[in-house]
């Protein structure tokens, strides 16, 4: 199973980005499957690489499902019910690919 980490583009420049994780941290990203995206831009991230553009609101929950599954983690309690709220009102989707004719 991959983890997508929620990164904010602080300067970008050709097919890399400077960008700021959830933590504050600041890393390169490859841009590559994204194309160009400016700085301010939203992207869910994985290995060092963009693999989608995202908005606010979803980096947001994205960010939540993790600081709740790092607290597990740690042995601390974790409000599970509003880290994947967005899972609970809805039955997940396969993506397009995966669905049958």
């Amino acid at each position: 199973m991959c983890v997508g980490e929620p990164m904010q583009i602080l300067a970008a420049a050709d097919a890399h980005a400077r960008c700021r994780d959830r933590h504050g941290r600041t890393c390169e990203i490859d841009l590559l499957l994204t194309g160009p995206q400016p700085a301010g831009t939203w992207l869910l991230t994985f290995l060092g690489t963009a693999r989608e553009v995202i908005d606010a609101e979803r980096a947001g929950a994205v960010a939540r499902a993790l600081d709740a599954l790092d607290a597990l983690a740690r042995g601390e309690p974790a409000d599970l019910d509003a880290a994947f709220a967005d899972l609970l009102e809805r039955t997940p989707q396969l993506p397009d690919f995966l669905r049958g004719p």
